[in-house]
């Protein structure tokens, strides 16, 4: 467990699915379908999340998936780190980074060799993450701008392991892989 001002940061359990969502709910306000991921990303046994509370209450949360590379050697298994939400009214407190640097902190001790997000790479540079180009691996969709496909390295990782980076379906069933153009219909 990590703590972060009176915040401990712990392993999600079931009792607190109502949390997570009341968080994932407010962080993403303006993308509801992320409360729908969350819940069938929670449903699988290769996905783990994990917890910021202050007191009784859930104020983050974060969690890693599994995915794969497509080296042409092998399939790598590695993590996928999405989504990552705080609430609003915790914004700006070090919330964020603090479940960032847990999840992998898991990830390492569990033995994966990159965790790989979709994000803002002026924030999460600031915490040691580059684009995932810079190790040979291409985003799993054209959508998912180059900058915006980052990983962090592991003690795992190896020069050998390129290639693309695969996604679970979950995420392409909730189409929640890179961007659409505004206006577009998925059928």
């Amino acid at each position: 467990m990590t703590a972060v001002a009176e915040v401990v940061i712990r392993p999600q359990r079931t009792d607190d699915a109502e949390g997570v969502a009341l968080v994932i709910g407010a962080a993403f306000a303006n993308e509801p379908d992320v409360s729908g991921l969350e819940r069938d990303l929670a449903q699988r046994a290769d996905s783990t999340g994990l917890v910021a509370v202050r007191g009784e209450r859930v104020v983050g949360h974060v969690r890693l998936t599994r995915g794969w590379i497509d080296a042409p050697e092998r399939l790598v298994e590695v993590l996928v780190l999405s989504p990552l939400s705080v609430a609003p009214d915790e914004q700006g407190a070090g919330i964020g980074r603090a479940l960032v640097q847990q999840a992998l902190r898991t990830a390492d001790s569990a033995g994966a060799p990159a965790v790989f997000l979709e994000g803002d790479p002026g924030y999460y540079s600031l915490i040691g993450w580059r684009p995932a180009s810079s190790i040979g691996v291409t985003p799993p969709s054209v959508r998912i701008p180059e900058a915006a496909c980052q990983v962090a390295v592991l003690s795992a990782y190896e020069p050998w392991m390129r290639g693309a980076l695969v996604y679970a379906d979950t995420f392409w069933s909730h189409d929640s892989v890179g961007l659409r153009e505004p206006g577009a219909v998925v059928t």
